[in-house]
């Protein structure tokens, strides 16, 4: 494969599973990974190793200047110090004219690096609509995903390049939209994991085996993803609500109660939302219980 950008060398800041894994797919794809960085030599160590020939940095260290790309892989909350950390490096008026800036933040436009544009940088964010709970993991399932992208026309430029790579999907995001953008996929993640989690526990109560709940709520929910994705939300919502079986809702709310009480709210604002999603009306009597 022909070497991608050869003297676009690229700083990995932040040595955490998203770092480790888009080091790795971009190290595969030829992309010069230089270094990976973090404030802590001893974090840096092990993702240098995964990710190949990186070599491992502090962040104060002067020897980042020599990168052209820097990919920010920092946790939300420490972006904005990091980006003003490294705004104070280099010398002259404008030292990062000519450097590119991306971070990965999916709730944060890419003006949390304002600093460095300010130095002379073009900045940007890219941001992978997909679940990374492992390096290993993200190696596997960034490939072919969906990435939301936005900043200078440079910046978006390497993104988009580098999506290809990953034979990805580029969008772009209005910055003002990127909180609401978040949200929708925490949603959809972290949320669908806590629901399958109390699913397991009723199933567990019910006398189902543990061997077997996990794969079937795996492809239970598989299939109503297929589902929603080819037929829309309307036409793949099933279940009690849809057809008005509002018997059966109350022997739900009533086993809640007496299994696990303090899920019954979650139960009766998810019924609440997927009633207005059906069109449909609660009885009076259940309706006040639902709410």
């Amino acid at each position: 494969m022909r070497r991608h950008n050869s003297s676009s060398r690229v700083a990995i800041i932040g040595p955490g599973r998203l770092g480790q894994a888009l080091g790795r797919l971009l190290a595969a794809s030829r992309v010069p990974i230089a270094w990976i960085v973090a404030r802590d030599l001893a974090a840096a160590r092990p993702a240098a190793r995964f990710i190949g020939r990186a070599k491992p940095l502090r962040l104060s260290d002067h020897e980042l200047m020599k990168a052209s790309i820097f990919l920010l892989t920092t946790t939300d909350s420490a972006l904005v110090e990091v980006a003003r950390q490294l705004a104070k490096q280099g010398s002259g008026k404008s030292p990062w004219r000519g450097k590119v800036v991306l971070h990965t933040c999916g709730s944060l436009p890419s003006t949390v690096l304002r600093p460095l544009k300010l130095r002379g940088a073009a900045i940007g964010s890219l941001h992978p609509y997909q679940t990374v709970p492992s390096p290993q993991a993200g190696v596997r399932n960034l490939r072919g995903c969906f990435w939301g992208i936005e900043g200078d026309r440079r910046a978006q430029q390497v993104s988009r390049r580098w999506v290809k790579l990953f034979k990805g999907v580029a969008f772009p995001i209005r910055p003002k939209g990127k909180t609401l953008y978040h949200l929708s996929a925490f949603l959809v993640s972290p949320t669908l994991v806590t629901l399958m989690e109390q699913s397991m526990r009723l199933l567990k109560k019910a006398g189902v085996p543990a061997r077997i709940a996990r794969p079937m709520l795996r492809q239970f929910v598989v299939e109503t993803a297929k589902n929603f994705s080819e037929l829309g939300a309307l036409r793949a919502l099933t279940g009690p609500a849809v057809r008005g079986d509002w018997a059966t809702i109350g022997r739900h709310l009533a086993a809640l109660k007496r299994s696990a009480p303090d899920f019954v709210p979650v139960y009766q604002t998810l019924l609440q939302a997927m009633l207005r999603l059906a069109g449909q009306k609660a009885p009076r009597r259940l309706g006040e219980g639902t709410r």
